[in-house]
């Protein structure tokens, strides 16, 4: 969820009382976890809590994020892509 839609979840989903809060927060974690299942898998994988992992997955994220579209950054997801599939096939071989 990007910074922008969070307040529209929000605003959308709100109902009164404390079954109503419960509701929202059952809601929104679905959403986090649709949208963002592989980041939590890598973060497992990682070690859970890994601060190294944590700090290299969130300048990946940044560089990402303030790249305008079409310059290298591009190409930085491509070849994380390919390096996170040979690595998944190289421990399935290893296994």
């Amino acid at each position: 969820m990007s910074p922008s839609t969070a307040p529209s979840f929000f605003v959308e989903h709100w109902r009164p009382g404390v079954r109503g809060a419960f509701r929202l927060g059952l809601h929104h974690g679905a959403f986090c976890l649709g949208c963002c299942w592989a980041l939590m898998g890598l973060l497992f994988v990682g070690g859970i809590m890994n601060v190294l992992w944590i700090g290299a997955i969130t300048v990946f994220v940044f560089v990402e994020k303030i790249m305008p579209p079409g310059t290298w950054s591009g190409g930085l997801g491509w070849v994380a892509g390919i390096g996170l599939i040979v690595s998944g096939v190289g421990m399935l071989v290893m296994a």
